[in-house]
C-alpha cells in the first residue's frame, strides 16, 4: 500500500488541511517531522529570493506535520496543493494589521502562520494602497511579518532592527532579507539595498 492510499493520508481527507509555510532553511521546530526536511522528499516551491514555500497538513489543534511527496497521489500537482493551501489559509487564519512603537506595521495572525502571509498579494497591494507608497518587508520570523513604506527611510532602518532582533531571537527563523512590494508593477520582490 503507498503512503498515500493510508486512510491518514488520503487526499481527501486531508486536502482542507493543507495549508502553506514560507521557510528558508528545511527545518521546522513545531511540525511533527520538521526536524530534518530534505527537498529529495518533501514539496518545495521557490518562492522569492531565498525564500520557499512547504506545506503542512493540521493535525490538531496546534499539531501539524509537514506534507512529504509520498502522502500525495502522483496526480495532485505543486501548483493544486499550493492554491488549495492558500484557500485554506484565507478560510481559516485571519490577518490583523498592527503597528509598531516607531512607525512600521506587523501582520497579526495565530502565532503559526503570519510568514504565510506574504503569500497573498492582495495583503501587499492593500498596504501599498493604503499607504501610497513601495512597501519594505521583512520576514525574520516564523510569527513575525513586519513592513514599512519605503520612503520613510528612519522608519525603515529601525524595521531592519526590530527584523534582527526578531530574527535573533531563536526558534523558526526565516529571513533578514528584505523584500519590495512595489505599489505599481503590484509585484513582491527581494530588495537590493
Amino acid at each position: 500500500m503507498k503512503k498515500y492510499e493510508e486512510e491518514h493520508y488520503r487526499y481527501d481527507a486531508i486536502k482542507d488541511k493543507i495549508y502553506p509555510w514560507v521557510k528558508n532553511e528545511l527545518v521546522d521546530q513545531q511540525a511533527l517531522n520538521g526536524k530534518n526536511l530534505s527537498e529529495k522528499d518533501t514539496m518545495v516551491i521557490e518562492f522569492i529570493g531565498d525564500l520557499k514555500v512547504i506545506f503542512v497538513i493540521k493535525r490538531g489543534e496546534d499539531s501539524y506535520e509537514i506534507l512529504k511527496d509520498a502522502m500525495l497521489p502522483p496526480h495532485v500537482s505543486a501548483e493544486e496543493v499550493y492554491h488549495k493551501a492558500c484557500e485554506n489559509l484565507v478560510r481559516d487564519v485571519e490577518f490583523v494589521i498592527g503597528n509598531t512603537w516607531y512607525g512600521a506595521f506587523g501582520i497579526i495572525a495565530d502565532g503559526v502562520h503570519e510568514a504565510s502571509s506574504v503569500c497573498f498579494k492582495h495583503i501587499w497591494q492593500m498596504c501599498a494602497d493604503k499607504l501610497k507608497d513601495d512597501l519594505i518587508i521583512y520576514v525574520p520570523h516564523k510569527d513575525t511579518v513586519l513592513f514599512a513604506p519605503l520612503s520613510q527611510q528612519k522608519v525603515v532602518e529601525q524595521l531592519a532592527e526590530h527584523a534582527k532582533g526578531a530574527y535573533e531571537a531563536g526558534g523558526d527563523k526565516i529571513s533578514l532579507t528584505p523584500y519590495l512590494f512595489s505599489k505599481e508593477r503590484k509585484e513582491l520582490m527581494t530588495y537590493e539595498v
